[in-house]
């Protein structure tokens, strides 16, 4: 069933005359309702997200690429199949089946990595943040990588309010959390953690401390390799990054209304109250393109520009204005079809394209696994 996520099923350009915006406006999921958004801003779309839907479970990914498109794309490709598998194999979703899924993604990927590094080097420095979220059985299950981010919109036990609940934890070392806990991995590098160029990074290089891929600060011999050219201050004694996610797993309540995942390009513009407050106060029909169009008008207001003088511009001049931006929004409104359900047309999986003006499959990395 996996193998409709190859390819978008639908693509419309919204926003009017915004050539570098995909959405699908609203879609069935086995509880609810669905909206996906991307807007390109890379020279080559660097974010990757899909929904995939069965009678029975409702899997979300949101991957945020670095360095490349490569790995955003390959999670795209393995990472709901591992989940699939594994979980058949273990009689159901649980934080293990997660976390195996997102082992053998990192696997395969540092596999590709080491055979195709001595025709192109610089395939060890591409790397994605990875944000995941899996619905069954009203349990809800969130996986992360990196600072993409999982938020929860639920009506307030006082009131009517809806009311912002972060799912997901940001692993950026802007999070004073987060650099002191890679600091305290490394005692002995006292570069471990520096700031430069405005933020805090890892090895001055990187702001996120896990991630799919990123080979070159995993596998210190790709970082000695002379033909990487990286720069590092220090020469790496061991990982500086790792691929373990953390897990939230939660029940969902009869409050809990929508669900919010989206790459760090959403949220450089708006907190998790303000994007919680459009999806509450506006039609749920292309929920998720308005979301995107909200970040754009809020990053044009920064430079003193409006959002027509930012849909004018080329993609990659754009990303001078914002990261490309990925959204999904999963409405929770009623119970699951039951597992024992048949009907194909309720599996179904929505994938954005590989490039804002590509449908080319053969632009992904390998081949998509499918379902047993």
């Amino acid at each position: 069933m996996l193998e409709m996520c190859r390819r978008p099923l639908e693509k419309c350009f919204g926003g009017g005359d915004d050539e570098l915006l995909w959405h699908t406006d609203l879609k069935p999921h086995s509880s609810g309702e669905y909206s996906i958004a991307v807007v390109q801003a890379n020279s080559s779309l660097e974010d990757q997200g899909q929904v995939f839907t069965s009678p029975s479970a409702t899997y979300v990914g949101v991957y945020d690429g670095h360095g490349g498109p490569e790995a955003s794309r390959f999670i795209t490709q393995r990472l709901f199949p591992f989940i699939q598998k594994f979980s058949n194999e273990q009689g159901g979703l649980s934080e293990d089946v997660i976390r195996k899924a997102f082992d053998a993604t990192e696997e395969e990927f540092v596999d590709l990595v080491k055979r195709s590094w001595p025709a192109r080097p610089s395939i060890a420095s591409v790397g994605s943040c990875c944000l995941v979220g899996a619905i069954t059985n009203d349990v809800l299950y969130v996986a992360n990588l990196g600072d993409s981010r999982a938020v929860l919109g639920r009506r307030s036990i006082d009131g009517p309010t809806v009311v912002a609940e972060r799912l997901s934890t940001d692993h950026n070392v802007g999070v004073e959390e987060v650099r002191r806990e890679v600091k305290d991995l490394h005692p002995d590098d006292s570069h471990i953690v520096v700031y430069t160029r405005g933020v805090w990074r890892i090895k001055g290089i990187i702001q996120v401390s896990r991630s799919i891929g990123d080979v070159y600060l995993k596998k210190p011999e790709f970082n000695r390799d002379p033909l990487f050219q990286f720069g590092i201050p220090v020469p790496l004694k061991r990982p500086v990054m790792t691929s373990v996610p953390s897990i939230l797993v939660r029940k969902l309540q009869p409050q809990d209304m929508f669900l919010i995942f989206a790459t760090d390009g959403l949220w450089e513009h708006l907190t998790d109250e303000a994007a919680v407050k459009v999806v509450s106060k506006n039609s749920r029909v292309g929920i998720a393109k308005r979301l995107v169009r909200t970040a754009i008008e809020e990053a044009a207001r920064k430079r003193e520009l409006r959002y027509d003088d930012i849909k004018k511009l080329e993609k990659g001049v754009r990303r001078h204005f914002h990261d490309d931006i990925t959204v999904i929004v999963i409405f929770l409104d009623h119970p699951q079809t039951s597992p024992n359900a048949t009907d194909n047309s309720l599996f179904t999986c929505t994938s954005v394209p590989v490039d804002i003006f590509s449908n080319n499959d053969d632009e992904a990395v390998g081949s998509l696994h499918t379902f047993p």
